[in-house]
């Protein structure tokens, strides 16, 4: 098989949703029936013994949601799919962004109880940002909940987005018997007993008593209604408009119950693209491409705490990435050799010996590699478009143990490698801040600090409203470093920082120094100095 046939049977995915809305049980059933595992583990309860395969941190199995973005790749039907389960929770809202800029689709779940929520709404944003195709799952249909053209009217309105129902679901709740397939007019029927799904015509059972009596006449009612009125109203799929994201195809079913995700894994593999072009500073590049290229959007520290594995996950986007040879590291201007490139899924892991457009490589990793990072075989650039936002608290560190000093700060060091949380230091005390989008964030950092680094440490709240990344003419910068040094800090990429207490003060800053740019986000690696 050739480079080409390699890039095109290549399917690299992000699975988006608003927590519980049953994305990780999605996930797992997706591997299951891909025969990526043998027995989809559950995540209903925090006591149960088989936990998601996709959660596998102590403190995920614990709570039951997802709070670091999971990798798995498998072979199916002759795809290489590559799926990326990102967190739910809006705690961890920036590693799943930073997420989506590794992927070249998107399956976002929507709870088909509570509708389009506000987390799946800024997710959408950020695929909408990007053009990312979507396709949509309302899972659920198990329990009762809104009319389906309830549902498709809310992801219309509230996402802005065209919906194209490939399947309609007959019944709800109790009395949900199955799903109408649009595409491939045929009813595709759940034995509860069994989970095993039985096809038939939709001619066959509008003209069958017995079918009738055991799916209920009411229901074949409302299908034959629901389909009449799917075909009036709503426009014909293109895909060309899925592909930039304007509109997305709709699939019912219910995750917990294996019903609709086989209809979904085939479609997906049907419609969703290959490996796309990606931007970078000096030119744009092809999966096409001869010379290897990618990039880092996700480092993961203690992945295995018993070895100190320290991993930086990294998307290939040209080329073909082979294990033993050497490649240019952008940032440090220097080559590096890779002897035990992995591929995994989810904790489990393998060495791989080649790796092509749209894989998804683990590289163990000395505090060598930071999250925008980007190796090539000599070339010099960087790869566009991996934010950095600023956080929404922010808190001081206070360390418990004095003869833990080293372990706190080495710990705090590589958990912000990973972006889930950032790190400031004052420039007028040398005072640690951690900021963050929630609260959970520090919980979570807390846990792993004492677990992981065996560091204990406490965080105290600060006024902070807003850091706020600063560019423009350097004399008028240093003039608000001079004018403000109980305000100003360094990010972990050495750049100066004003943390502002208020919108207020924020203003009058910005007033007084009208040829500043303040931003809340930063992007990763703006600039390459050229060789």
């Amino acid at each position: 098989m050739n480079n080409i046939q390699e890039i095109q049977r290549r399917r690299t995915f992000g699975i988006v949703s608003h927590p519980d809305a049953g994305k990780t049980t999605l996930t797992e059933k997706l591997l299951y029936f891909g025969g990526a595992i043998q027995v989809a583990g559950e995540v209903k309860a925090r006591k149960i013994k088989k936990y998601a395969t996709s959660d596998f941190m102590e403190i995920e199995k614990q709570r039951g949601i997802s709070v670091a973005t999971s990798v798995m790749g498998f072979e199916y039907k002759d795809y290489k799919i590559n799926i990326l389960d990102t967190p739910g929770h809006k705690d961890f809202c920036e590693d799943t962004y930073r997420t989506l800029t590794a992927v070249d689709s998107v399956i976002m779940v929507i709870d088909h109880v509570k509708g389009v929520e506000s987390q799946t709404e800024k997710l959408l944003e950020v695929c909408r940002m990007r053009n990312t195709p979507v396709i949509t799952f309302v899972n659920k249909l198990d329990r009762e909940g809104n009319d389906i053209f309830d549902t498709l009217d809310e992801i219309e309105k509230k996402l802005s987005i065209g919906v194209n129902p490939f399947t309609v679901p007959i019944g709800m709740g109790k009395s949900f018997k199955g799903i109408y397939h649009l595409q491939q007019k045929e009813i595709i029927l759940l034995d509860n007993q069994s989970n095993d799904n039985e096809k038939i015509s939709l001619e066959e059972i509008n003209s069958s008593a017995e079918w009738q009596q055991k799916i209920g006449k009411e229901n074949i009612e409302k299908l034959n209604n629901d389909i009449e009125l799917i075909e009036t109203v709503y426009e014909k799929f293109d895909r060309k408009k899925y592909l930039v994201g304007e509109t997305t195809p709709i699939f019912f079913g219910s995750g917990v119950n294996n019903f609709g995700v086989r209809e979904l894994l085939h479609s997906f593999l049907e419609l969703s693209p290959p490996p796309q072009k990606k931007q970078t500073t000096v030119k744009e590049i092809l999966p096409e491409d001869r010379e290897f290229s990618g990039f880092v959007f996700k480092i993961h520290a203690n992945i295995d705490p018993k070895h100190r594995n320290r991993i930086a996950f990294l998307k290939v986007c040209s080329g073909v990435f082979q294990r033993n040879k050497k490649y240019y590291h952008v940032r440090h201007q220097k080559e590096f050799k890779f002897s035990n490139p992995t591929a995994f899924m989810a904790k489990e892991s393998s060495i791989l010996e080649k790796a092509y457009p749209g894989d998804i490589v683990g590289l163990y990793d000395n505090s060598n590699f930071k999250i925008g990072d980007t190796l090539t075989e000599g070339e010099n650039f960087f790869f566009q478009g991996i934010p950095t936002f600023s956080p929404e608290i922010f808190k001081s560190v206070t360390n418990n143990d004095p003869l833990k000093q080293k372990q706190l700060y080495k710990g705090i060091a590589q958990l912000m490698d990973e972006g889930v949380a950032q790190q400031f230091v004052m420039n007028f005390s040398g005072k640690t801040i951690i900021g963050t989008v929630g609260e959970l964030q520090f919980e979570v950092i807390q846990y792993r600090l004492l677990h992981e680094y065996s560091a204990s440490c406490e965080f105290s709240p600060l006024p902070i409203y807003k850091a706020c990344w600063m560019s423009g003419k350097q004399t008028e910068i240093q003039k608000i470093i001079n004018r403000y040094p109980q305000f100003i800090a360094k990010d972990k990429d050495e750049q100066f920082v004003y943390l502002a207490e208020s919108p207020y003060f924020l203003q009058r800053v910005q007033e007084d120094f009208s040829e500043v740019q303040f931003s809340f986000s930063s992007e990763v690696n703006k600039k390459v100095e050229q060789k």
